[in-house]
């Protein structure tokens, strides 16, 4: 069983890696309705991280 800091760590770990993942979508898209979608999914899994817009 895991204790409460260990989850922790592995949620923000998690959370970082899913992050790059969706901004690396974002690089490669150019359509303007999946990009919408991808930053949308960016605020939602974290609210204060910054978002490339270009």
């Amino acid at each position: 069983m895991r204790r409460e800091p260990d989850r922790e760590r592995i949620r923000r770990r998690n959370r970082k890696r899913k992050l790059r993942h969706l901004r690396q979508r974002l690089a490669q898209t150019k359509d303007s309705a999946q990009r919408r979608r991808l930053i949308e999914k960016i605020r939602r899994i974290s609210p204060t991280a910054p978002v490339p817009e270009a």
